[in-house]
């Protein structure tokens, strides 16, 4: 047999009932974004790349999307490439910079985060 065993599958559900499937990708995805130090930030596509596929930022974005409560992700330290908040204002916008702030995360004024002193290099 080639791969996972069968019942990984099934016992990836039960860990993280209320997430998509636990594919290997998932998982180290989501083992990338737990490493997030406070105070730090990551990328979309510097964790797509930490995970293997650095062309998966929208995967990315989806697994949080998905997993970030049942996996108990530190889903504020994720932003886009240019150190931007992808959120929407009063759509989580606003959480994710408070998150940020509390954790000593800078912005400038156009509300941008400094990715040469703030990004994560693991």
């Amino acid at each position: 047999m080639i791969g996972k065993p069968l019942g990984f599958a099934i016992r990836a559900r039960m860990a993280y009932p209320f997430c998509m499937a636990v594919t290997p990708f998932t998982q180290k995805v989501m083992d990338c974004i737990r490493n997030i130090p406070r105070g730090k930030v990551a990328t979309y596509g510097g964790i797509a790349a930490m995970a293997g596929n650095r062309l998966a930022a929208r995967q990315v974005a989806r697994i949080l999307h998905t997993c970030s409560r049942t996996g108990e992700l530190p889903w504020h330290r994720v932003v886009n490439r240019e150190g931007g908040i992808s959120l929407p204002e009063h759509r989580g916008y606003d959480r994710q910079k408070i998150l940020l702030l509390r954790e000593g995360v800078e912005f400038d004024r156009r509300e941008r985060i400094d990715l040469d002193r703030f990004l994560w290099r693991p």
